[in-house]
């Protein structure tokens, strides 16, 4: 299957590439990264040797030699990340942050590197409802979340009432720990892009389904400290990655390849 019709299959999308005309040297310099190794196939622990891999580890490494500097990476949970990047602890961050106005007021963005579709991810069995409609209707249907990422603002804003205390959005400390709420009944869907689904629809046979049509689409970014000088070099590195077809390369590995070869 040809990259562009993989990624558009997958409700996934690339930037209109533009050729970086010539790439800022950074003379070495060690950029001090982070992320949560908790979102699946951008972020995790190899389960072999428990090394942080994915997508955004791919990107960010990779720019960071076109630019002629060392990553070094750290790891921090999801609700401290933006501050830590933001009062400059960290240089850049990764997480499948989507860019929002919102986030854009406190911290710098990169340019998108991938835009995603989101999706209810659901016990296989369910039979109760098959849009963000009919989810929004019935009050008894739950919601599970992390707190303060694009899925726990996608089922506050998109599915239900605006209403960020609302009872039936129940957040849990990461991803992994609403998905399972979900497998044991005590909520009963969470809101996940087409990757995600997917792994863990693979990972356990039988007990998951997504549902619907995409509620949403995101574009992801790399967080960066506000006036950091790495916005423009990281930006010009990704266009240059975009334009001559690096990043779709690697994009339809993680999301197509990885873990079935």
């Amino acid at each position: 299957m040809k990259i562009s019709v993989a990624l558009a299959l997958a409700g996934l999308t690339l930037a209109q590439p533009v050729l970086a005309q010539g790439l800022p040297d950074l003379g070495g310099r060690t950029i001090e990264a982070v992320t949560e190794n908790a979102y699946y196939p951008l972020n995790f622990a190899d389960p072999e040797t428990n090394e942080g891999i994915g997508l955004e580890y791919d990107v960010i490494n990779e720019a960071a030699r076109r630019l002629n500097a060392e990553v070094n990476w750290n790891l921090v949970a999801w609700d401290v990340m933006i501050e830590s990047v933001r009062t400059g602890q960290f240089d850049i961050g990764a997480d499948g942050i989507t860019i929002t106005a919102e986030r854009a007021q406190q911290i710098d963005f990169t340019e998108p590197f991938i835009t995603v579709e989101q999706y209810f991810l659901v016990r296989a069995d369910e039979d109760r409802f098959d849009s963000k409609e009919s989810f929004g209707e019935n009050p008894e249907l739950l919601f599970g979340a992390q707190a303060g990422t694009s899925s726990f603002y996608t089922a506050v804003y998109d599915v239900l009432d605006g209403d960020e205390a609302n009872p039936r959005v129940r957040t849990f400390n990461n991803f992994g720990a609403a998905v399972q709420a979900v497998k044991s009944g005590d909520v009963d869907a969470v809101i996940a892009d087409q990757a995600a689904s997917a792994g863990y629809i693979g990972a356990d046979p039988g007990a998951f389904k997504q549902v619907g049509e995409p509620i949403k689409a995101d574009p992801l970014g790399f967080i960066l400290t506000p006036g950091s000088d790495l916005v423009e070099p990281f930006n010009a590195a990704l266009a240059e990655m975009e334009a001559d077809g690096w990043l779709a390369e690697r994009i339809d590995y993680w999301f197509f390849q990885y873990g079935g070869e």
